[in-house]
């Protein structure tokens, strides 16, 4: 998925503020979902982020045209790990692993076949 810079997204410096590289990876999950003619929630079953794993290596600045790639780490009965990655020009500016949890209500849910195959692939 493709996401330009814009002057919101960023501090006084016209650097990307932190959170906003979560978002982009946030966006671009749900893409996934969307791209495919699905939403991310159906009734009251969803995904749970429920850990983080970020590592922040270089900035993005206003204007920049960025990438953001998600694949399937590893996944168990209720739970997947992603890996995302936010791009410049080939350059990873930050990456991280998120686990997720499959949810119906509060209580975990198995995933379902549909979901686990949105992600077996690499997702750009």
């Amino acid at each position: 998925m493709q996401i330009r810079v814009y002057y919101e997204d960023t501090d006084a410096g016209g650097i990307v503020y932190h959170t906003n590289y979560l978002k982009y990876c946030e966006r671009a999950r749900s893409e996934i979902f969307f791209t495919n003619g699905l939403s991310p929630a159906v009734g009251d079953s969803h995904f749970v982020v429920v850990h983080i794993d970020a590592n922040f290596k270089a900035s993005a600045k206003l204007g920049d045209m960025l990438d953001v790639t998600t694949v399937l780490k590893s996944n168990k009965r209720t739970s997947l790990v992603l890996t995302q990655e936010v791009l410049r020009a080939g350059q990873v500016l930050f990456s991280m692993d998120v686990t997720l949890v499959f949810t119906q209500g509060a209580r975990p849910k198995r995933l379902t076949k549909e979901a686990l195959e949105l992600f077996s692939i690499d997702k750009s």
